[in-house]
């Protein structure tokens, strides 16, 4: 067997190969992808026992596996880089691939390639996930077989095992943009933008761009008339949301009406979402939605029924008069100052801190200095953030998670707001977002 491993092995060597860079759960679709067509490929990953690991060497035991390091030879000799979302085009062996010619792309590029069912491409700082969760569920209500994937939940090429899609809706991270070209969506818009991961990019503008990338050759724009950064570059149909009153027939409020042009949607008091920046996400999804040619009173429907996602500024409890608000997905700056924008509150106390990305946190000190009377720090960023904002609120820093909830429960009062929305990643203390909002959950569920 080790003999007819070793001929396999140097009969590839001959030939260029596709090889997977990130293994984890995109780097596992793309190696069943390989699989599913008998299409040689190798893998290498930096870390020693990447995730995904044990469930390779089952499915695919003979297949080329480099850990420890992102292989030069392998890469070298690669006719195509499949780059996971986690890795870097920076990274120096990648750098020197590109510059040799050899094409890299991601999992979404595989998949575009693959299919023929229109696409909704949604990319943004802040409620991506959000506005793709509605979409999905304004089609499904629409009565569309429509599959909701990308950087949300299941990985693109996954779907290709399942029957045929009328319409498929894609949350996209900058990453997963940089290494796709042939998106080509029927729908496509850049929510909004903040700083964000500027410890992968050499700048904003690097960020910005990559973001924009999502409207290459797009069929309608779909814009956020409030911010022309987002806007795109190249000619195409466009289509505008904003929080004010529409000057033609765009998406937009007036007297605390959700409207298309001049005409009255749904009351603000009709939906369940909290605050301004959820109203701004409800616009966005109906844009889309009429662009791929939805119902309007169906995703009136769904608007007036949707709740939101976990993790995002998600009512917890309210014990004692006082609300415990989970916004741990709020991972960047504009996603905290929205959280606590629009809660409405001037009672705010706020759990913060995390892993910083190399963000500028200044943009935070007005805002909390308006809504904010305790914060509770925690994380790599605490004594960062507490020489920032402690001449503008008491700041109280802890080592842990029960311990933030502890002393927040002893501050509280009746009327009240506890947020987490941390502003910064989560990888310095949990395993993601998710873990550090059910931990959370259970502390503010035990108080």
């Amino acid at each position: 067997m080790a003999e007819r491993r070793a001929e396999i092995y140097a009969t590839l060597s001959r030939f260029m190969m596709n090889v997977i860079v990130g293994l984890g759960q995109t780097g596992l679709s793309v190696a069943r992808y390989f699989l599913a067509r008998d299409l040689p490929f190798a893998v290498t990953d930096s870390r020693v026992h990447p995730p995904g690991w044990d469930e390779l060497k089952k499915m695919a035991p003979t297949v080329e596996i480099v850990l420890g390091e992102l292989s030069r030879d392998l890469i070298q000799r690669a006719k195509q880089l499949i780059v996971s979302p986690g890795v870097s085009l920076q990274e120096p062996v990648i750098a020197a691939a590109l510059q040799k010619g050899i094409p890299c792309v991601g999992d979404i590029e595989l998949f575009v390639r693959e299919i023929s069912a229109p696409i909704v491409a949604i990319t943004g700082a802040n409620g991506k996930s959000t506005v793709t969760t509605l979409l999905g569920d304004m089609a499904k209500n629409a009565g569309l077989r429509v599959a909701v994937a990308g950087n949300i939940g299941l990985p693109v090429l996954d779907l290709l095992d399942q029957p045929t899609f009328d319409l498929y809706v894609l949350e996209l991270s900058s990453f997963q943009l940089e290494t796709t070209y042939s998106l080509r969506a029927t729908a496509a818009t850049v929510l909004n933008i903040c700083e964000d991961h500027l410890d992968r990019y050499a700048s904003f503008d690097a960020y910005l761009a990559a973001k924009k990338r999502i409207y290459h050759q797009c069929k309608t724009a779909i814009v956020n008339r409030a911010d022309a950064r987002v806007w795109p570059e190249s000619q195409c149909q466009q289509m505008g949301f904003s929080l004010a009153a529409p000057k033609n027939n765009d998406y937009g409020v007036f007297e605390n009406f959700i409207v298309r042009g001049k005409e009255k949607l749904c009351a603000f008091n009709e939906i369940k979402l909290q605050g301004m920046h959820n109203i701004e996400n409800i616009l966005a999804a109906l844009a889309l939605g009429e662009a791929v040619g939805l119902d309007q009173s169906s995703m009136i429907q769904t608007i007036k029924s949707f709740t939101g996602l976990a993790h995002r500024c998600q009512l917890v409890r309210e014990h004692r008069g006082v609300r415990w608000y989970n916004d741990s997905k709020g991972t960047n700056v504009g996603a905290t100052i929205a959280a606590i924008e629009g809660l409405g509150s001037k009672e705010i106390i706020l759990i913060a801190g995390g892993q910083n990305k190399n963000m500028n946190f200044s943009p935070l000190k007005p805002v909390v200095a308006e809504h904010v009377r305790q914060v509770i720090l925690m994380g790599e960023t605490a004594g960062e953030l507490n020489v920032l904002l402690r001449d503008v609120a008491p700041v109280s820093v802890v080592r842990n998670m029960p311990e933030a909830v502890k002393l927040a429960d002893q501050v509280a009062r009746a009327g009240d707001v506890v947020l987490l929305s941390p502003a910064c990643a989560s990888f310095d203390m949990f395993d993601n977002y998710k873990q550090r909002g059910c931990e959370f959950e259970r502390a503010v569920n035990n108080v």
